[in-house]
């Protein structure tokens, strides 16, 4: 092939110039419409929500900032924890009734002080790296939460916990949607939404199912029918087979979203995930959402 002219040439940097103006032009007309750039195609949204159960417990010790910080890192799109009031009336963050599981202080949550319980050592149960890790304040887990993240309040005790954290929340002052309200018990889902209409609340519910009738001890309509009458806004169900397509087009058509509890386990995620739920709860958040992704 014989050498290019210079008229040749000067045809080629014009075109190069040409296929560059109208690279930029796209990427400009991409970047105004909001558009994702290619390269991030693979860190899409799952279309369904990886909520870490206790913060991503599976690693860190349950209901600590170190769990709750290691589920952020491990690309939780929101973190569940579940909280007491004290004996002096600061909300807390711990799963049991008492102590003796995680500190090995068998004294109940509700009959300790706030300096009481931030004294015990709720971390090296879990591994000695964690020797030392306290029992957070609901103020500090609150403010652990990164922007576009969001966190499940669990509520253990009664509807006595509402003052105080209707009052942690509105001083939080975070926007409305990075603040959830879950709960087994019926009076203080109402209690909450009631205090707080503008956050959303949903009724946790464990189900069981009859191995001789194979009946289950609730039914879809029972548990719609009474999210909808105490005005909650989903239901947080066990992760079983009860949860199907169903369930999820008859709840979403009386306007309630559903989640479900805790899987670790790769086929029933993927089980919840075809029935349609709106969010998962994992105490693995990045394996869970690693299994999700692949083979897409």
């Amino acid at each position: 092939m014989s050498e290019p002219t210079s008229y040749h040439q000067e045809m080629w940097r014009a075109c190069v110039a040409c296929c560059v103006a109208w690279g930029v032009l796209a990427m400009t007309a991409s970047i105004s419409r909001g558009d994702e750039p290619t390269s991030t195609a693979a860190g899409r949204s799952l279309g369904v929500e990886i909520v870490g159960h206790r913060g991503a417990s599976a690693d860190a010790p349950e209901n600590t900032l170190a769990a709750l910080n290691l589920a952020w890192e491990h690309g939780a799109d929101a973190s569940e924890f579940d909280v007491w009031l004290s004996s002096d009336g600061f909300i807390v963050l711990h799963h049991d009734a008492d102590t003796k599981r995680t500190a090995g202080v068998a004294r109940r949550v509700v009959e300790q002080t706030l300096e009481e319980l931030q004294q015990l050592d709720v971390g090296a149960w879990k591994n000695e790296r964690f020797r030392g890790e306290r029992i957070p304040s609901l103020d500090q887990a609150l403010e652990s939460i990164p922007d576009g993240r969001r966190v499940f309040i669990e509520v253990k005790c009664g509807p006595e916990i509402v003052p105080e954290l209707t009052r942690v929340i509105d001083e939080a002052a975070l926007p409305v949607e990075q603040t959830a309200i879950i709960s087994f018990s019926e009076a203080v889902c109402q209690a909450c939404k009631e205090a707080l209409p503008e956050l959303k609340v949903y009724w946790v519910v464990g189900l069981k199912q009859d191995p001789s009738t194979g009946e289950w001890n609730r039914t879809p309509e029972e548990l719609i029918a009474r999210a909808k009458e105490l005005h909650l806004d989903g239901l947080d169900l066990q992760a079983c087979e009860f949860v199907n397509a169903s369930l999820i087009r008859h709840a979403t058509r009386e306007g309630l979203e559903v989640y479900v509890w805790t899987v670790n386990n790769e086929a029933l995620a993927r089980q919840m995930v075809e029935a349609g739920v709106a969010g998962i709860t994992t105490d693995r958040p990045r394996w869970l959402r690693e299994q999700l992704q692949s083979n897409e």
